[in-house]
């Protein structure tokens, strides 16, 4: 298993109308770290997206918040990547304040071929660093 640290400051823009980050905001920010973790294995994310043969949707996402997060806040995500099947792998994300939790998500990802949306096995890129 891999684990990959990144860290944010909490945005505005990621905040609701109470001030408070909203959820589907934290897990976009939980996809950043994975974007960072796909560039410091020196992907180019531009390629790596844009695959006609190979593309990795995500077909499960959860967030839990044990408290909440405002604008200012510095957070790190702590991500760890790990294998469900031969085609499809996990992401738990780990949000720190502090050193403290303050949030957990997970998402699964399967891999496909976007022009027949038939499954495939996990690129090597991902395994190999899994």
């Amino acid at each position: 298993m891999t684990e990959f640290s990144y860290q944010r400051k909490i945005r505005f823009a990621d905040t609701d109308a109470a001030g408070v980050v909203y959820f589907t905001n934290l897990l976009s920010i939980c996809h950043e770290a994975y974007e960072e973790y796909l560039s410091s294995l020196k992907i180019d994310l531009k390629s790596f997206f844009k695959d006609d043969l190979t593309a990795i949707p995500i077909i499960h996402a959860e967030i839990d918040f044990f408290q909440p997060l405002f604008c200012g806040d510095i957070i790190t995500i702590k991500l760890e990547l790990s294998f469900v099947n031969e085609k499809v792998f996990a992401i738990n994300y780990q949000i720190l304040q502090d050193s403290f939790q303050v949030a957990t998500a997970m998402t699964k990802h399967i891999t496909i071929n976007p022009q027949t949306r038939k499954t495939k096995p996990i690129p090597k890129i991902i395994t190999q660093n899994i």
